[in-house]
């Protein structure tokens, strides 16, 4: 393929030889960094890749980016046709992928993702026949119809939740995990009558018509309010676009020996040198970077899927020594097989890029000076760590996500945080679940508490990245947003109040609590000496 055209036709990554170089400026860093990691050998599902230079013409309805999207798109699915030996839209042996967004420089969870693409009537049925797993398919296509509705016809993503809660509530079960093959079509068909309702529409039938609509939506993302404000906040206005990756799908949540989950070669809040993994089971990846549901750990992981769990840490080993830094990977395991999807360098506290960089030099992996070079950017003096002093007795315990302490005003949604932020300076965003739509709330926010998900959400690698204490997964929180007020293990608390959190012990406190801290001097001696080994720097 020639360099024009490698602009804007796809690229391919997977069971061949990459189509050309793979150039994170063309193809996204998401894309580019699956490519390398088939080169190392790692288990990649096949995926095809339509570039940034096609993101502002499809957007613009421009003819040239039409025709190179339509003609991407049929070029790419007859590539993965031939790669997994499936059909898109076949009764029989069905091919199905994702659709996911990928920018030259990481913006978790800002764009938008559609899953189980290729979701026809006879596509179903061709999943039962291959798997002998109706529950499966039911599930996959009540997800796809979900993520579809939501990224192309823009339905709330509330009407979905609420019926599933419905659902859950009719079944007597506590999760979606739980809900058996009869339900899960009634609820699928719910799902249908939701889309049909609020739109008149319900996603169409041929599967190129769903990949394309479902392409479109990608990169219409790009103009979103929130990726617009996350890369307002990250000085990142000079990107090109979006690509848009379009990945055979593996099923996580195909029982038992299966599910997805989020891992960290070393802790993004602390520094450690140890494994840092969130993991569900029979999940697909948006539930565990959704944050609407709580994970296990690596222990969990390591306890039921033994064989999966050591490939994972291995792996985690042998990518970080190769980029030579920490990395964040999306995994999903499809009856006991491992499958990565997505490595990039972790987002990190300022007191953990102070820790991992000493270490890393340390260690041998980067030089003294590669260390100092690291750190150039960030501010050391939020490398202190904050503690209370003082404190009552804590009311509630929640997950840590991001380390730090933190008292404000308790905020219930992202105009108030701003609001409150401007009138009395410290705030405490509290949610339902961590939610990327919150990006206004977390820059307004010192601190934000959530009622469920888990350390790897999107939304709390985004509140690591931008400093702030974050709690998930706090089970004696209830929000009332109508009454403006919240109850902690059954104290209440209206909207203003003061609230406190620590981000390493996981404790909530009632009112304001005085802070104090304590600079890291082992790692700042150790840094000092790193210096001198490199000539002063």
């Amino acid at each position: 393929m020639t360099d024009g055209a490698m602009e804007t036709g796809p690229f391919f990554i997977g069971t061949a030889e990459p189509s050309s170089e793979a150039n994170a400026e063309i193809i996204g860093s998401k894309a580019a960094l699956l490519a390398e990691m088939a080169r190392l050998g790692l288990t990649v599902p096949p995926a095809f890749v339509l570039p940034t230079r096609l993101c502002d013409g499809v957007n613009r309805q421009e003819d040239a980016a039409e025709r190179a999207l339509k003609e991407g798109l049929r070029a790419g699915i007859a590539w993965l046709e031939n790669a997994t030996g499936r059909r898109f839209g076949d009764s029989r042996k069905p091919l199905f992928v994702s659709v996911r967004s990928g920018a030259a420089k990481s913006m978790p969870g800002m764009l938008d993702t559609v899953l189980n693409v290729g979701m026809t009537s006879g596509a179903v049925q061709g999943l039962v026949r291959m798997t002998g797993n109706p529950l499966l398919a039911w599930d996959s296509c009540r997800r796809f119809v979900q993520s579809f509705a939501e990224a192309v016809y823009a339905v709330p993503t509330g009407e979905f939740e609420t019926c599933l809660a419905g659902m859950l509530e009719t079944e007597g079960v506590a999760s979606e995990a739980e809900i058996d093959c009869e339900a899960m079509e009634r609820l699928y068909r719910q799902f249908i009558d939701v889309v049909t309702e609020s739109c008149g529409r319900r996603p169409p039938e041929d599967p190129m018509d769903q990949l394309e609509a479902a392409t479109r939506a990608v990169y219409a993302s790009w103009r979103s309010p929130r990726a617009c404000e996350y890369r307002r906040i990250n000085g990142l206005d000079d990107l090109l676009g979006t690509a848009v990756t379009v990945q055979s799908m593996v099923f996580g949540n195909s029982g038992g020996r299966s599910g997805a989950g989020v891992a960290f070669s070393r802790n993004p809040g602390t520094g450690a040198n140890e494994p840092y993994v969130d993991f569900l089971f029979n999940a697909q990846g948006e539930d565990i970077v959704s944050g609407r549901r709580i994970p296990g750990d690596l222990s969990v992981f390591c306890k039921w899927l033994p064989d999966a769990a050591q490939q994972l840490t291995a792996a985690a080993r042998r990518l970080e020594a190769h980029f030579k830094d920490v990395q964040d990977m999306e995994f999903t395991v499809e009856q006991g097989r491992l499958y990565f999807l997505q490595t990039r360098a972790a987002k990190r506290t300022p007191s953990a890029a102070l820790r991992i960089a000493v270490d890393m030099a340390r260690e041998g992996l980067i030089t003294p000076k590669e260390a100092q070079e690291r750190l150039a950017h960030v501010d050391l003096n939020r490398a202190r760590r904050m503690k209370f002093k003082g404190a009552p007795a804590p009311l509630a315990k929640a997950a840590p996500a991001s380390p730090g302490v933190a008292s404000g005003r308790i905020a219930l949604d992202s105009e108030s945080a701003k609001r409150l932020a401007a009138e009395a300076g410290s705030v405490i965003l509290v949610r339902r679940e961590p939610s990327t739509e919150d990006i206004v709330g977390f820059d307004a926010a010192a601190g934000i508490l959530t009622m469920v998900g888990g350390r790897t959400a999107h939304a709390a690698v985004v509140a690591r990245q931008l400093g702030k204490v974050c709690l998930v997964g706090c089970r004696a929180l209830e929000i009332d947003e109508r009454a403006r007020q919240i109850t902690l293990a059954g104290r209440a608390f209206k909207e203003g109040d003061w609230l406190s959190m620590d981000g390493e012990s996981g404790e909530i406190f009632p009112g304001a609590v005085e802070i104090v801290a304590e600079r890291p001097e082992a790692e700042l001696a150790a840094l000092e000496s790193l210096r001198a080994e490199a000539g002063g720097g």
